[in-house]
Parts: C-alpha cells; sequence; structure tokens
C-alpha cells in the first residue's frame, strides 16, 4: 500500500479526505501550521486532530515556527482571503509537507486543504505539481469540497463533535 503524507490544518477538514483515502492509502498526518494564530487556537486544532486520528492513523507534528509565518505574511496584512497572502501561505506548509515527505520515506503527499470553500484548490493543485516535482515525490491532486465533500465534512464533524471554527486560523482572518 502507498505510504501517503496528509497535510492537514484541523479535525472537520481531515475527515472527509482521510476516510477517501485511507481505504487506498497508507496514511499518515502532517499537521505543519504556523499560520494559525494564537498560539491557544492551535494547541487546541493539533488537540482536536490528535482526538480524530486516534486508532485511525499516525500524526505527525511539524514545528510551530510562527516567526517563519510572520515573515512571510509581511507586507501581505491586507490582502483578502485568497489573496496572495494566501497562496504564499499554501507554498510554506506543501513545501513543508513535500520536504518531511521525501525524508520520512512516503510516496506521496497531499493536502486537505481544498475541503473549505474559502480555498483555492486550482492554486493548492499547482503548487503540489510543482513541488512535486522539486523534491521527487507524487503530490496527489485533490478538490475534496467536490461532489459534497464539505457537506460530507459537516456530517462527520457533527458524528464526532469535533469544534469547528470560524476562521482559516491566521491571525489576519480572524473575525472582528
Amino acid at each position: 500500500m502507498t505510504k501517503l503524507l496528509l497535510h492537514s490544518c484541523c479535525a472537520p477538514c481531515l475527515t472527509h479526505p482521510l476516510a477517501e483515502l485511507a481505504e487506498d492509502f497508507e496514511v499518515t498526518i502532517f499537521f505543519y501550521n504556523p499560520n494559525i494564530h494564537p498560539r491557544e487556537e492551535y494547541e487546541m486544532r493539533l488537540a482536536e486532530a490528535k482526538k480524530y486520528c486516534d486508532k485511525k492513523c499516525k500524526i505527525l507534528e511539524g514545528e510551530y515556527d510562527s516567526a517563519r509565518w510572520f515573515e512571510l505574511a509581511r507586507g501581505l496584512e491586507n490582502e483578502p482571503e485568497r489573496g496572495k497572502r494566501c497562496r504564499i501561505c499554501y507554498e510554506m506548509r506543501l513545501a513543508k509537507t513535500a520536504e518531511v515527505a521525501v525524508k520520512e520515506g512516503f510516496q506521496a503527499f497531499a493536502t486537505t486543504l481544498s475541503i473549505s470553500p474559502h480555498k483555492n484548490a486550482e492554486w493548492l493543485n499547482e503548487i503540489g505539481e510543482q513541488l512535486a516535482e522539486k523534491f521527487g515525490v507524487k503530490y496527489l491532486a485533490a478538490d475534496w469540497k467536490k461532489r459534497d465533500g464539505f457537506k460530507k465534512s459537516l456530517a462527520i464533524s457533527r458524528k464526532f463533535n469535533l469544534k469547528r471554527q470560524n476562521y482559516c486560523g491566521c491571525t489576519y482572518s480572524i473575525p472582528r
């Protein structure tokens, strides 16, 4: 079975993709999200992901390097959701996922980010393909919100009583 490293930002976004992928892949979750702010929000999302993954799959935690995120986002603070700042964020997280996939011997990597109606699946898949070529590891392109994927994630989240967030995690997207 192909070993897949699946980047995820939170348990709700993980639900539907993991259910689909676990049928054909040996999935390990990679929780790498230095963009999530404040730290308490990051810790809550990580705890929920661990709770959901328990007995389903392994989870690896990447470094919480929020200073790097703020450095990359400098000058893009006023960008709208789905703007340039988001693309930088996708690149940062997917690059680290590809790097870890190669280092840890995974044959492929992917992300759950495209399940959100607020995320640009075209950009995610374009970035993933570029990184696959750069790192020499397969990228599994997906748009998880299609075929009612987002609705399915909502239903699974309710079933497991998972905390859903009202922002992507980035300090610049916190509802005010």
